[in-house]
């Protein structure tokens, strides 16, 4: 098995940024791939379901490369074909993402009315090292009223602050605090400054409005929302510093979002994990149902009076890549041909 050389390491800008290709890939690693165990994967599995979230197959073996290459996964090639598991640290870092984000959202913030501050110095000219500062402590969900000021209504993320500090090499220079907030000025104003709470909100609201209505029907396409849902979810414990409900708008959206979310979550949860291991199946060999060996015209048919048309391209590059002398009655991958025999009429 060869294992990628690099150490894997979660980074911001790419949690929160664009759908890609390696985006999706993460997101089905720890939705589908951590719960059982963490692999082995064949390749054509993984483009497969990337392809039915509109990736194309080139970008998705390049995504599947890079991870690897970022130390995430590790490949196995049996005969002609390769499969991937999870490394270690992979498996490591994506159980304490999921821990992160299934849990987000679930329970409501206690406070006891105390701030956490601090200050913070970082020279000019070291425009670098105050970027990394602004952008770990953000991450770490500290808001800025002021230049050099953070503030949390976590007393408990002092730890973290601290560690953040030390890792920049400026925690001999800065000042921490742990107090009520004074008579002059309102906790209002000092959220609204600290952070941008309307921009958070609307990406609520988009998320609210994407998921409300939609009702998958078809394997494929409940396999594609589940994908999305979480892709998008996952963001929200990096942009949302989980406020007490005192510091929040009233009618929050997150706390709307919050909900949907779980329940979407756990509505499709089942139909999605089944039609992954229908994809993913052993990708070698015949199938037999109770009609006998399921052949390419029966599983290509069955698909497409279940209306999954989204996986016809798949089948037709399945069907050019085999060997040259299959026919309509020889037998498809065993993924697909499960794929039919479970779904028959």
């Amino acid at each position: 098995m060869t294992h990628g050389t690099a150490r894997p390491a979660v980074s911001r800008r790419r949690e929160i940024g664009q759908a890609s290709a390696r985006s999706l890939l993460m997101t089905m690693l720890g939705e589908f791939v951590l719960p059982r165990g963490g692999g082995p994967v064949w390749t054509q599995a993984l483009v497969s379901a990337l392809t039915l979230s509109g990736i194309e197959a080139k970008s998705a073996r390049q995504a599947l490369a890079r991870t690897a290459a970022e130390g995430w996964l590790a490949s196995e090639r049996v005969g002609r074909q390769v499969r991937w598991s999870l490394t270690p640290t992979g498996r490591h870092l994506l159980s304490e993402g999921a821990q992160r984000i299934y849990a987000f959202g679930r329970d409501e913030v206690d406070w006891d009315g105390r701030w956490l501050v601090l200050l913070v110095s970082v020279p000019e000219s070291q425009r670098d090292l105050r970027h990394r500062v602004r952008t770990q402590l953000n991450w770490a969900g500290f808001g800025s009223p002021a230049p050099g000021v953070w503030v949390s209504p976590h007393a408990s993320h002092q730890a973290e602050g601290q560690r953040i500090l030390v890792d920049a090499g400026v925690s001999g220079t800065a000042l921490s605090f742990v107090a009520s907030y004074g008579q002059i000025g309102s906790q209002d104003a000092l959220v609204t400054r600290s952070w941008d709470l309307a921009a958070l909100e609307q990406r609520y609201e988009e998320f609210i409005s994407e998921f409300t209505g939609l009702d998958p029907v078809t394997g494929d396409a409940v396999l594609v929302a589940q994908t999305r849902l979480v892709h998008e979810w996952r963001r929200f414990p990096l942009l949302d510093p989980r406020l007490p409900v005192r510091l929040l708008p009233e009618n929050w959206s997150g706390a709307k979002a919050a909900d949907l979310f779980h329940a979407r979550h756990a509505g499709w949860h089942p139909a999605a994990q089944r039609h992954w291991d229908l994809l993913t199946g052993d990708l070698a060999g015949p199938f037999h149902d109770h009609e006998g060996p399921v052949t390419w015209a029966r599983a290509s048919a069955r698909l497409v009076k279940l209306g999954i048309t989204r996986s016809m391209p798949v089948i037709a590059r399945m069907r050019r890549t085999a060997a040259p002398q299959l026919t309509r009655s020889s037998s498809p991958p065993s993924a697909l041909a499960r794929l039919c025999a479970a779904t028959r009429a």
